[in-house]
């Protein structure tokens, strides 16, 4: 079931983002830095509802707060080099806020449910 855009703020980059751990800025309000990469967890997994052909990737982080979205071709994922793991590090500025509290909930229970049973490198 696709997730209506109503329901999330939009992406401000789906670019590149599985960023390698960054240092932080040195401030201490609990917010990351802005170079500072964001663990997500696969939530979701859906087709396009048009017919280009696309698969939806939706990585949450483990509060459900935040989310990152990539679309996929669905011939990309034929053969070994483009798997879809458990995890990703992104950075902040390419996560979008959840704000309907339902779907923030749903997204928290199975992205602390994946980072239990996964490594982020993990196939699934």
């Amino acid at each position: 079931m696709a997730i209506p855009n109503t329901l999330m703020t939009a992406n401000r980059s789906d670019s590149a983002a599985d960023g390698s751990d960054s240092d932080t800025d040195g401030s201490d309000d609990g917010a990351p830095a802005a170079d500072e990469a964001v663990p997500v967890w696969l939530v979701e997994r859906t087709y396009g509802d048009d017919e280009l052909n696309l698969i939806i990737l939706v990585y949450a982080t483990e509060d459900g707060r935040r989310y990152h979205r990539r679309e996929r071709a669905l011939t990309s994922f034929t053969g070994p080099t483009r798997e879809t793991t458990a995890g990703l590090r992104v950075p902040p500025d390419a996560l979008g806020s959840v704000d309907d509290p339902a779907t923030r909930e749903r997204y928290a229970e199975e992205a602390s449910r994946m980072a239990r049973q996964h490594d982020p490198a993990d196939s699934v």
